[in-house]
Order: C-alpha cells, then sequence, then structure tokens
C-alpha cells in the first residue's frame, strides 16, 4: 500500500509537470525588444583584410601621435611600451619558442586587423569611440611606431591592407 501511494504520487507528480511545460512550450518566448535595420547597422564593422568592407576615410601617423597620447598611452605608454606584457605594442619576438612576446609588430598577420581592432575594441575604456578617421590615425601611428609605415604615409581602405605585416606567413603554410 505504501509503495502504491508513492506510484500514485509520481505519476499525479509527472501528470502536473508534464501539463506546465506543454502550455508553457506553447506560448512564445518574450525576450528582448526586437532590433531593427538601423540599430543593426551600427554594428556592421566587418573588415576584411583585403580591405573590403573598410569605412572611407584616411591617417597618417603625424595624425595619429595626437590621438594616442591623449586616449592610448594611459596603457600603451607614450612609445606603445606598455603597463604589462598585455598592453605592449611594439617590439616583440616571435622567434622564442618558450616565452614569444606577442605585439603589433610580431605576432599580428595583417594591418587591416590592427585598424578593425582599433576601431571596434580601443579605447579600452569607450570602444567604438574613435571615428574612422581617427581609427585609421591611430593605426598608422601604432604601425610607425613598429617602423612598419612612414610618419606621413597615408593609410586607408587601398593602402593600409598593403602594410607588409612580419609574421604574415606566421599562421598559414603558404
Amino acid at each position: 500500500m505504501y509503495t502504491s501511494r508513492k506510484l500514485i504520487s509520481a505519476l499525479a507528480l509527472a501528470g502536473f509537470y508534464s501539463a506546465v511545460f506543454v502550455s508553457s512550450a506553447q506560448e512564445s518566448v518574450r525576450l528582448g525588444t526586437p532590433v531593427s535595420e538601423a540599430d543593426l547597422a551600427g554594428f556592421d564593422l566587418i573588415a576584411e583584410p583585403s580591405g573590403a568592407g573598410f569605412p572611407s576615410g584616411s591617417g597618417t601617423a603625424a595624425q595619429g601621435k595626437a590621438i594616442f597620447e591623449s586616449r592610448c598611452a594611459a596603457c600603451h605608454g607614450l612609445n606603445g611600451e606598455g603597463n604589462s606584457a598585455a598592453t605592449i605594442i611594439v617590439g616583440g619576438d616571435m622567434q622564442s619558442e618558450e616565452s614569444p612576446l606577442r605585439t603589433v609588430g610580431s605576432y599580428w598577420p595583417y594591418a587591416s586587423t590592427v585598424f578593425d581592432f582599433i576601431r571596434r575594441a580601443m579605447p579600452a575604456d569607450a570602444p567604438k569611440s574613435l571615428n574612422d578617421e581617427e581609427a585609421y590615425q591611430v593605426a598608422a601611428y601604432v604601425l610607425y611606431l613598429n617602423g612598419l609605415v612612414g610618419e606621413n604615409e597615408v593609410l586607408n581602405a587601398e593602402t593600409l591592407p598593403q602594410v607588409r605585416m612580419p609574421n604574415a606567413d606566421g599562421f598559414i603554410d603558404q
């Protein structure tokens, strides 16, 4: 008798939960707010290594220096020397297998990725706060600090992908 009470209770409980789950499955989930095309356009930041998808604009290292000093140097130092291994953006050496120092100049395979990262994620305390011109200018300055472009070399959607990075062949066998 004790066993049959347990069995009846278990079946009743199972029936109850089945009814709850079936009824809730029929209701639509109402989380969040629908995203409009206009809202979505602000996230259209796809930039390929070829330069496809890059915005208009341009910049030089000479133009980017002041922006870098005011918006980036707090973390990266005035000359890109950084405050920790994570914030160093110049120099570096990928030859050391034990402790390679991955920086823009030693690790990143494409200059376009440098621009794209700056545009999306920098400065760390205000991501996406640089306009396209400023992002080109800061990217030019970072590449200049690494000895990869001249101080007055103009970088834009056409010229940026042409910058040859030291580790361009370091990711995929050609």
